[in-house]
């Protein structure tokens, strides 16, 4: 049996996190375009609004939200879209209906509650269909094609070439040709398959690569030394490839280890083969560099 102050401890948290998504689930809806998503999110903060004046009623305590925690929720939502946030809330904090169940000895009227937050929980894993995650894999095409090809074409680059400059132009060259190049050969392959969404998916395809190309050549345009630009590049794609996984696994509930050590792997091998023929076409056609 719990300690009467341990009970009210938790009590008091569980009544912070009610109100504090209320003020979420009220902020996200404003944010949503999707009328539906909009409705359900209001739903389900008006429910946690009233969750909230439950747990009130039992401590007699009137608590403020976390508001930290809703304007950094919200931000999230906007730059990294709406599924992700609610399937990171999901992640990060486990289900309300479980923190619900472990008191229903103290509070035998929970049960009910909690069976509403599970339904809940339900209806927000449902609605979650964004257009980014429908393109989800037109923006891995691009970016898995600018790291594993660029990252080996800068590799090869600093062997054979001089200056930073003339590498970082070579580059920019080759990326932007290549993001037109994907994008074209997106929307061609979508054409064939009669997919209505070829257009939108050639550009989140050609938009995923150049985006990813710039990110890789600023090491060469801000610093001097081309190993040392190369050594923060390679860097940078490790880092480029661990966020999108990150996102993606939570998203769309993949295996994040398995993916990033794949990717992470192909695209250092690339680079590190590309080195290699850069430093023998040096030698063997005698260019200074």
């Amino acid at each position: 049996m719990r300690e009467e102050a341990e009970i009210r401890t938790i009590a008091l948290g569980i009544q912070r996190e009610e109100i504090t998504e209320y003020h979420v689930y009220t902020q996200l809806a404003k944010i949503c375009k999707d009328p539906h998503n909009a409705g359900t999110l209001r739903k389900v903060g008006e429910a946690e609004k009233k969750h909230a004046a439950f747990w009130q009623s039992k401590t007699g305590v009137r608590i403020k939200p976390d508001r930290f925690r809703v304007f950094t929720t919200v931000l999230t939502a906007r730059v990294l879209g709406l599924s992700f946030t609610l399937k990171q809330m999901e992640k990060n904090e486990g289900t309300a209906s479980k923190r619900y169940l472990a008191l229903t000895e103290q509070f035998p009227e929970l049960l009910s509650i909690s069976l509403e937050e599970a339904e809940h929980e339900k209806e927000l894993l449902s609605m979650l269909n964004e257009e980014r995650l429908q393109y989800a894999g037109s923006i891995v095409l691009g970016l898995n094609d600018a790291l594993v090809e660029l990252t080996g074409a800068l590799a090869g680059f600093t062997l054979a070439l001089g200056e930073t400059r003339t590498i970082s132009m070579a580059g920019l060259v080759t990326g932007i040709s290549a993001a037109f190049s994907m994008g074209a050969s997106e929307y061609l392959s979508c054409k064939a398959d009669n997919d209505p969404r070829a257009v939108k998916s050639a550009l989140y395809t050609g938009t995923a690569y150049i985006i990813t190309v710039m990110l890789l050549i600023l090491p060469f345009l801000l610093i001097p030394n081309k190993y040392a630009a190369l050594g923060i590049t390679l860097a940078a794609a490790v880092f480029i490839i661990f966020l999108f996984n990150y996102y993606l696994a939570i998203a769309k509930d993949l295996d994040f280890k398995r993916r990033f050590g794949e990717m992470t792997l192909i695209s250092l091998a690339v680079a590190a083969l590309s080195f290699a023929v850069g430093w023998a076409l040096k030698n063997v056609l005698g260019v200074d560099g």
